[in-house]
Formats: structure tokens, sequence, C-alpha cells
């Protein structure tokens, strides 16, 4: 398989540099301040897709998705007054998401031991369903574009293997394309973290590959994440 740890461009910025809020984003925010209804609605229409990628791909257990969507964008309506402006309306909701994400699976992780019986049927039989199943068909990244849906499913079990903080940085990246700058603001971490945790990350998820997928489609993939 391709080596991984070769061949990154990473970006650069000055530090301590916040790009401007768009002026788009920014007459936005002021119309949420407003309670402009339209502004929800518009506010939804944008982000509830890549909220929706992104907090599926993060929790243990995608059927648990939608809710957890609905919190995330309570949480930004009703902290939309504390928005500072400082970075991007995006980055600034991404990292809601991803925190809701961590929050749901750390609850998850301490209750699950009180669950009793409910991921079998009456037979005993696990109702577990596939990734396909919990995922709609949403507007296709380059990712998705490039894979039969066999692979996609197989690479999306894999990622469910992933260190969580590896996995974060991981779809941010190769999923939904931010920059290192802009995952660093949504994880709240600095840039050599981000380069660290992705680079971490492909390691694992080549790992997971090679033991699902047939060696040319395993090797392809990795070479996709080397560019």
């Amino acid at each position: 398989m391709a080596d991984t740890t070769v061949g990154f461009e990473f970006d650069r910025c000055p530090e301590g540099f916040a790009p401007p809020l768009r002026e788009d984003e920014s007459a936005l925010v002021l119309d949420l301040r407003s309670g402009i209804e339209s502004a929800y609605e518009k506010l939804i229409l944008r982000f509830e897709q890549p909220v929706y990628n992104i907090v599926s791909r993060l929790l243990d257990n995608p059927g648990d998705a939608a809710d957890v969507v609905q919190e995330v964008f309570l949480k930004i309506f009703r902290n939309i007054g504390s928005f500072r402006q400082d970075s991007s309306l995006k980055t600034w909701i991404y990292r809601i998401a991803v925190n809701e994400a961590r929050n749901h699976r750390r609850w998850f992780s301490r209750h699950r031991r009180q669950e009793i019986g409910l991921e079998t049927d009456v037979h005993g039989e696990s109702t577990e369903r596939a990734p396909n199943e919990w995922l709609p068909d949403p507007g296709r990244s380059p990712f998705e574009l490039a894979l039969d849906r066999e692979t996609q499913e197989l690479i999306e079990a894999a990622l469910l293997e992933v260190n969580p903080k590896f996995r974060a940085a991981l779809v941010l990246r190769e999923i939904e394309g931010l920059s290192y700058e802009e995952i660093a603001e949504v994880l709240d971490v600095s840039l050599g973290t981000v380069k660290s945790r992705i680079l971490r990350g492909r390691d694992a998820l080549k790992k997971c590959l090679a033991e699902r997928l047939e060696p040319n489609s395993a090797g392809e993939w990795s070479a996709q994440l080397a560019e």
C-alpha cells in the first residue's frame, strides 16, 4: 500500500490569524440574533447535511445521529448571541457538532451497562443495522463519488474502529474537506496536533482497511489519503 507519511501539503497562515466572517454569514448571524424565522430555515438548509455527516461518523452508533443533530441546532439557536465572529460560522457550528458527538459518546459509554437486551430481538439475534441503513444519501462528496458502494460501506465500518480523537480530525479533513487551520479551530487544538491526529488516523484506518479490502482497493484508497 502507498506510504501515507509523505506527500502532504500543509496550508499555512500567520499565527493568531482568523479569516474574516463572510458578508453573507455576517448577515445570517445578524438575522438569527434578531429572531427572523427565515434565517433559521436558511441555517438548517445550509448546515444540516454537513452536520449530520460529521456526527454520524463520530458516534459509535450512527443510528443516534438524528437526535444528536437536533441537539446541535438547539445549541446553535440558543448560543448564537455569544458567537464572537472571530472565526467562521462554519467552524463554530462544526465545533458544536464535534463536542455534542463526543458528549453523546461519553454518555452512552456510561449508561451502556444499564441497558439489557435492547440490541437483540426475541430470538436473540442482533438487530444492529449496517452503515448504509443509517446514512442517507447526501450531496455526494468526492470521497463518496470515488468509491463503489461496497467499498464505501467497508470504509465507514473501519472508521468506527479508529480512535475517536483521530477519527474526528480524519473526517473533517478527508470527508468534509476542511483546511488544517479550520480543523484546529473546530477541535480547539494546535496545528501540530491536527497534523499528528490526521497522520495517526490515516495509519489506523489503513490497518483496518488492510483486513477488509482487496489489496488493490486498499492500495488505491491509501494513495488517495496520501495526496
